[in-house]
């Protein structure tokens, strides 16, 4: 069975792709991820503020000044726990790249277009493939329009479009009030890609402590129902290809993802849970899957459960939760 996809422009061997995450911190890591079916690796993310640290010679600011403002430690948050610098980032990509065939892709973390911008050349010039872009912006200030809003997503995209010529992906979030205007939008700003969804930091409380809790869970196989709907209501709408992402435990998540039209499947706490060989496992359950069903390629299949081919459309919409809630 072939399971060759194309994703941006980038054909990948398999659709299984490694998303942003701290095992692509190690270059061993990337080459295993390669011999084991990965069809592209997500870097781990670049983030705005490490940059403005390192620009603003933070360290050197701060034993100067001694701490003498209160918000001197407050200013920018703790990134001790990446333990690479924005040079030495680069220096992981071109290592990368020397070492494996497959797509390498960048990610930059942010919420401007100001500083880390720059960086997106500095990492085609380091021979990245593409592009992520995760724009982590939760508007907790209640004065911002969701108008601002937008236009901040639409305004970093057309910067960097404008900045480098290999493809650019956008990691969406599922919180617009209008998530099929805004890909649209986002497409006609200039984005090859739309990675759905972006899995937003959300805090917990510690009730004995009364502290915010900054523990990070992993997704579980529950969470692919949002991804998944908007996946299947978006393809053949847009021009621009999709990845999935969020709840991929194991092959069934990867084989519903593309049913739903998804061009590529991104995961990555599967691999922390079961370890990086596990993505040949995944790509030989989705082989066997596809013999059993009849499929010779992923284009015999992919979009066949999309709000385009199913037989009944409203199946995706306010006709099939009334069905639902009468039949409860």
């Amino acid at each position: 069975m072939k399971i060759q996809a194309s994703y941006m422009g980038l054909e990948l061997n398999a659709p299984i792709i490694v998303s942003a995450c701290t095992l692509s911190n190690h270059t061993d890591n990337i080459v295993q991820m390669e011999d084991n079916g990965a069809g592209a690796v997500v870097m781990f993310s670049l983030f705005e503020e490490q940059i403005k640290k390192e620009e603003a010679g933070f360290k050197n600011i701060l034993s100067n000044t001694s701490n003498a403002f209160p918000e001197a430690l407050d200013y920018f948050p703790e990134l001790d726990e990446y333990n690479m610098g924005s040079d030495e980032y680069l220096e992981h990509i071109r290592k990368a790249k020397e070492r494996v065939k497959i797509p390498i892709i960048g990610s930059l973390n942010g919420i401007s277009n100001e500083g880390w911008i720059e960086y997106s050349k500095k990492m085609e010039q380091a021979g990245a493939d593409a592009i992520e872009i995760n724009i982590f912006f939760i508007p907790a200030d209640l004065a911002i329009s969701s108008a601002e809003v937008e236009h901040r997503y639409l305004n970093i995209i057309e910067t960097v479009k404008n900045t480098v010529k290999i493809p650019v992906a956008v990691k969406l979030n599922p919180y617009f009030s209008s998530i099929g205007n805004m890909s649209l939008r986002m497409q006609g700003a200039g984005a090859d890609a739309l990675v759905l969804f972006n899995r937003f930091y959300q805090p917990d409380f510690d009730i004995n402590e009364l502290l915010i809790k900054t523990d990070l869970h992993y997704s579980d196989s529950n969470e692919i129902r949002l991804p998944l709907l908007w996946t299947a209501l978006l393809y053949g709408k847009t021009n621009i290809s999709l990845a999935a992402t969020t709840g991929v435990q194991s092959a069934i998540e990867v084989i519903k993802y593309l049913l739903a039209g998804a061009d590529v499947v991104m995961t990555a706490s599967s691999l922390y849970k079961n370890g990086i060989p596990y993505l040949k496992m995944m790509n030989k359950e989705l082989q066997d899957w596809m013999y059993m069903m009849g499929f010779e390629d992923l284009k015999s299949f992919r979009g066949l459960l999309s709000q385009q081919h199913v037989a009944d459309p409203t199946a995706y919409e306010r006709a099939n939760y009334i069905k639902i809630l009468e039949g409860a």
